[in-house]
């Protein structure tokens, strides 16, 4: 398997998120693409979620996500903005009569048991080849394409760092993808 890489282009970012949405509508491929880009979770901890993760027992949505990293241990505690709570809202109005523990993504052949790592893979890279978007596009790109979005939004690196409980700021510098245009915009951008 190839690297994967933040999606840079905002354009070709909005033509993929919405694939599911208006090209090739699906409710629960959309929501979990949104939820990826929006929580910067790891696909298995993505999978993991069960709806008494994101809803109290009365129904409404939770103000934030909390998991336990399956790879750290760790536990991360994600806020759920705006666009997270709208789309998981349309996505609970969808699907019919969820339990607690029904799994958030649920397999279409196993509703008891989450997608498989395979299949949202799939899943990712059908959006991805339909907007252009280069084979080095995969689950981890949401990841990726979250902390990109926030590093150009001003986050600084150090922060990033512990957003995603990495263990070195190298590993940080990698998934933000820094290449020769972000490089040079800084140049371009300096007129002294």
């Amino acid at each position: 398997m190839s690297e994967t890489y933040p999606i840079k282009d905002k354009e070709a970012l909005h033509s993929f998120r919405d694939y599911y949405k208006d090209t090739s509508p699906n409710p629960r491929n959309y929501s979990l693409i949104v939820t990826g880009l929006n929580t910067a979770f790891r696909i298995s901890d993505l999978l993991s979620l069960q709806w008494r993760d994101v809803c109290h027992t009365d129904g409404a949505l939770r103000k934030h996500i909390c998991v336990s990293e399956q790879k750290t241990g760790k536990t991360r505690t994600v806020p759920i903005n705006a666009a997270l709570r709208q789309t998981l809202d349309s996505y609970r109005s969808f699907c019919s009569e969820t339990a607690p523990q029904d799994f958030l993504f649920p397999s279409t052949r196993h509703k008891s048991c989450p997608l498989s790592r395979s299949q949202a893979y799939r899943i990712v890279r059908r959006a991805a080849e339909s907007c252009g978007l280069s084979e080095h596009v995969g689950c981890h790109s949401l990841r990726k394409t979250f902390g990109y979005y926030a590093w150009k939004q001003g986050t600084p690196p150090a922060m990033l760092m512990d957003l995603y409980n990495h263990s070195s700021y190298q590993i940080t510098r990698r998934y933000l993808g820094i290449g020769q245009d972000e490089r040079d915009q800084v140049y371009l951008e300096i007129n002294l």
